[in-house]
């Protein structure tokens, strides 16, 4: 069974756009976790245009009193966001190679150039008990420089494999996620998906043996305004399950 972490960032951009608590973030992820949730995904950003760092801490503390519900915090490895991390110390970090003011993820990392920092910021999660995962692109040598690194999983970056769902692309880029996953599993490193993964491509994407968890926020925000939040979990939880129709 495959975990679906939430992705709360729009929610929070939602609140913010209005400069008061409304909607209220720690009221929707009690409603997340009260509908079968298991893991919350926070990405905050620098200039704090969604999550903040208050929420940070409201959101750990929220989860200490939901046994068996999972917080990931994903973001660039910098100072201060790595002081943030050891200070909550959340079941898992995703690291992501993101510039300050980037709209979104859009690429995974450039181990080779990035083979200090990385070693170094995997070690020190390592030491607090924080499980480490790199956002990946769907190349199955660059999980083994993962592995060289001390990364305990990996992210695979699914843009590509969304933006030809449903194409005659389709099966040659859903190959290259499945042969990506396989060197993971070979290695024995944890495999987390997330990125335009939605209701209509996640079914697809999760023929793929293995992916422990997937994060997803943009569309089932979305999803969940057209479609009402509870029906839309439902409905993602029975993907993630293997029981969808």
């Amino acid at each position: 069974m495959t975990k679906l972490s939430v992705n709360v960032n729009k929610i929070a951009l939602l609140r913010n756009s209005r400069g008061r608590n409304f909607p209220d973030l720690i009221e929707h992820i009690e409603r997340l976790i009260a509908l079968g949730v298991k893991g919350i995904t926070v990405h905050p950003r620098p200039d704090e245009r969604h999550v903040t760092r208050q929420d940070v801490y409201d959101i750990s503390n929220c989860l200490r009193s939901h046994s068996g519900v999972e917080f990931n915090i994903e973001g660039y490895p910098s100072k201060q966001f790595l002081e943030l991390v050891v200070d909550v110390v959340p079941d898992q970090c995703t690291l992501v190679p993101d510039a300050p003011g980037q709209l979104t993820s859009d690429h995974g990392w450039d181990i080779p150039a990035n083979r200090a920092l990385l070693l170094d910021v995997n070690a020190m999660l390592g030491q607090e008990n924080i499980r480490s995962s790199l956002f990946l692109d769907p190349i199955p040598d660059l999980v083994n420089e993962a592995q060289a690194v001390g990364s305990a999983r990996i992210e695979l970056y699914t843009e590509q494999y969304a933006s030809k769902f449903n194409t005659e692309d389709e099966l040659s880029v859903w190959q290259t996620y499945s042969d990506t996953a396989f060197r993971a599993s070979e290695l024995n490193i944890g495999v987390n998906a997330g990125h335009d993964l939605d209701l209509s491509n996640l079914a697809r994407f999760l023929e793929i043996e293995g992916i422990l968890e997937v994060s997803i926020g943009h569309a089932l925000v979305v999803e969940s305004i057209q479609s009402g939040m509870e029906s839309v979990i439902k409905k993602y939880l029975a993907i993630a399950s293997g029981v969808s129709s």
